[in-house]
């Protein structure tokens, strides 16, 4: 299992202060969080695309992934997400495998559509045509890093005529891509088509609605051959706030929930982290909850606990992330790994089990053949 943490860069205030971070104060706190994600343990750190307020998640992900590349030895760097829909797939496939070349391997990405409706047009988009979008960007990406010279012809962009994106990718393979979506099942046919990840970021769905959505990516995955329905490659959204005791964690973290930008002035947080996968309270609660998720969706590969938002202040969230990894982390994993099915892969495949399945002919074929 890969316990990460993933950043929306939204610039909130702070209720207890008043304080309202700017795009500076709040790129260096995304920079000075995932720096620290690696000093406590963490496996994955990864990052949303947003270019509307009051998010400064960067419009362009590498360009800080690429950074921390530079400034990390071990942590994947992955996205959550890469906007499929209004990127161009040719600058995707260079901007990402440049990244691979930065990286060594280091990093894969999310794919999503994106849910915000002006940000469409500004890229010249329909978000009426967000699915069609989705399905044949990935077309186009997926050939660019898999061919040369390549012709193609589509409906949203010029046709290319034997074309070549560079850098080509490390070791000639693909990064490793998660497809995500909250609610739309043709993403999850797509991830199970390409034999690819299903990232499932429910941090604000019920857990009926989860589970519906990771059986359906399962079936289909295997229906396309790529293996058994509980080997397909999951992922997961979380999203904790976690003090000693649980009234203590109730207690601060009350007025940040209800000033969130997104659920904020909504639900109470005690019926919001009933039907959700939040969980406010103490390390054993959090563990103990984090641990149900697999009865929802069985053995999967990866969770990503949101842990900045809502105008919390960077010394709460570095002190939440010491506390993850102390008391939270090492019991997970080990908990995780006690209960997974030996058939079941523990991580999504890392570069290096990429090129090893490329080479000896295994590698996943779109729709299950040639």
């Amino acid at each position: 299992m890969e316990i990460g943490v993933f950043s929306i860069g939204d610039m909130t205030e702070d209720p207890l202060t008043g304080h309202t971070p700017d795009e500076h104060e709040k790129i260096q706190m995304q920079l000075a969080i995932a720096k620290h994600a690696e000093d406590v343990g963490f496996d994955v750190f990864a990052v949303g695309q947003h270019h509307n307020p009051p998010f400064a998640a960067p419009g362009n992900p590498p360009v800080l992934l690429a950074y921390l590349a530079a400034v990390t030895k071990k942590i994947k760097l992955s996205t959550a997400v890469t906007l499929i829909t209004t990127m161009d797939p040719v600058r995707l496939a260079e901007d990402y495998a440049y990244l691979q070349h930065l990286t060594e391997g280091r990093m894969d990405l999310a794919l999503g559509r994106g849910n915000t409706g002006p940000v469409y047009p500004w890229f010249g988009r329909d978000i009426r045509k967000g699915i069609e979008l989705a399905i044949e960007n990935y077309d186009l990406l997926y050939r660019l890093w898999h061919n040369e010279n390549l012709n193609w012809h589509g409906e949203f962009r010029t046709p290319l005529n034997h074309f070549t994106s560079m850098p080509r990718p490390l070791d000639g393979v693909a990064p490793f891509v998660w497809h995500a979506s909250i609610r739309s099942p043709e993403t999850a046919e797509q991830a199970a088509y390409y034999g690819d990840g299903f990232f499932h970021n429910n941090i604000f769905w019920n857990k009926e609605h989860v589970i519906n959505m990771v059986n359906l990516y399962r079936q289909r995955y295997e229906f396309y051959g790529h293996g058994k329905a509980k080997q397909a490659y999951v992922a997961l959204g979380a999203q904790a706030y976690v003090a000693k005791n649980s009234q203590d964690a109730v207690r601060e973290f009350r007025p940040y929930f209800d000033n969130a930008p997104v659920y904020g002035h909504g639900p109470s947080l005690e019926d919001f982290s009933e039907i959700t996968p939040l969980t406010v309270g103490s390390p054993q609660e959090i563990i103990d909850r984090t641990l149900t998720f697999r009865d929802w969706v069985g053995d999967y590969q990866r969770t990503l606990f949101l842990i900045d938002h809502a105008g919390l202040p960077l010394k709460t969230v570095l002190n939440q992330m010491d506390i993850f990894g102390a008391d939270i982390l090492p019991t997970l994993r080990k908990e995780f790994e006690s209960r997974r099915d030996p058939e079941v892969p523990a991580t999504a495949p890392s570069h290096a089990a990429m090129v090893e399945l490329a080479q000896a002919g295994h590698a996943p074929i779109p729709g299950g053949n040639k």
